[in-house]
């Protein structure tokens, strides 16, 4: 006798949940038949895989071994599924799409009614992360296609870039460098920088656009953990900040005294790239949604370069100061 896939299941997610409760109710099946379910599967492989003696429910050494192989299996399972849907129909069925938060909010919203109407049979499952958890969650499969920001270390991962999103300087109202004109990072840097808390890759894009200049003034009393609360800091005079293109395009700095400025140098800029598992079964799922997500980017980038051009400070209270 074998193992099955749902007995695979069920000891996947009481091994998750770490009680019988809340693993049926995560699995939709009641206590009874998933507890008897992991008595099969403990009869079938000839080995206790759970310890019921103590107070809190844990995992014996054979278990703790057979829930890496039952996880790995799951995947190849899940992929295996996924590879004949994709082989027939890319972008159809279910797809779980990491993103980090400084490209969610701001991307998004535009790109998915387009992808729906194209795709009408996908089922994109979203979540949002930071990118380290992103990517562990990708190699154990717990994700299928992330879309983040690079350079970004990767390793072995396959990744298709679909867009250069430029870093702004935001200076609140009245600064003395908010006059027409690209501004050089190294004026940038002697003022204070507000930046994103540790873990943000974007936080270490800004830095890293410094890296020719002098280390900039970064403020050690004060980080965000949200571009939004980042960009009320700098309105507020608190100091300068550096926000992506797509952010100020969605409007994070609407309602605000701010004025956004392009940066002289070239290397203020992250590329947004699709990323994935090499032999993922989703591969072509991830190849088809850069291609649509690169198309629309281009789309819009046409039409804001001319409103910049023609109305240098924007709509509202903010906007480009001058076009790059």
């Amino acid at each position: 006798m074998l193992p099955t896939v749902r007995q695979m299941q069920y000891f996947v997610a009481l091994a998750q949940h770490r009680s019988f409760v809340r693993a049926a109710r995560a699995c939709h099946v009641t206590q009874s038949s998933l507890s008897a379910a992991i008595r099969q599967l403990e009869a079938a492989l000839g080995a206790e895989l759970v310890d019921r003696s103590g107070r809190a429910l844990a995992l014996t050494e054979a278990g703790e071994r057979v829930l890496a192989r039952a996880v790995t299996i799951l995947r190849e399972v899940e992929d295996l599924a996924a590879c004949a849907r994709s082989a027939r129909t890319p972008l159809s069925g279910r797809l779980r799409l990491g993103v980090i938060p400084s490209i969610a909010p701001f991307l998004l919203p535009q790109a998915l009614p387009d992808l729906r109407r194209a795709h009408p049979e996908l089922r994109l499952v979203l979540r949002e992360e930071l990118s380290r958890v992103l990517v562990r969650d990708l190699r154990e499969g717990r994700l299928d296609v992330l879309l983040i920001a690079l350079p970004y270390d990767i390793g072995d991962l396959a990744c298709e870039v679909i867009g250069r999103d430029r870093l702004l300087a935001a200076l609140p109202e009245g600064h003395v460098l908010a006059r027409p004109g690209a501004i050089p990072l190294a004026r940038l840097a002697r003022e204070p920088l507000l930046l994103l808390e540790d873990g943000h890759c974007l936080r270490d894009h800004v830095l890293s656009a410094f890296a020719g200049t002098p280390p900039p003034l970064e403020s050690d009393e004060i980080q965000a953990s949200s571009m939004t609360t980042l960009v009320q800091m700098a309105d507020n005079g608190l100091g300068v900040t550096l926000v992506p293109e797509i952010a100020v395009e969605a409007g994070i700095t609407r309602g605000t005294r701010l004025t956004v400025f392009p940066i002289a140098d070239g290397a203020a800029a992250r590329d947004l790239g699709v990323v994935w598992r090499r032999r993922s079964a989703h591969a072509a799922d991830a190849q088809a949604l850069a291609a649509a997500l690169k198309d629309h980017l281009a789309r819009r980038a046409a039409p804001d370069r001319t409103a910049m051009a023609t109305d240098p400070h924007g709509s509202g209270a903010s906007g480009i100061g001058v076009p790059a």
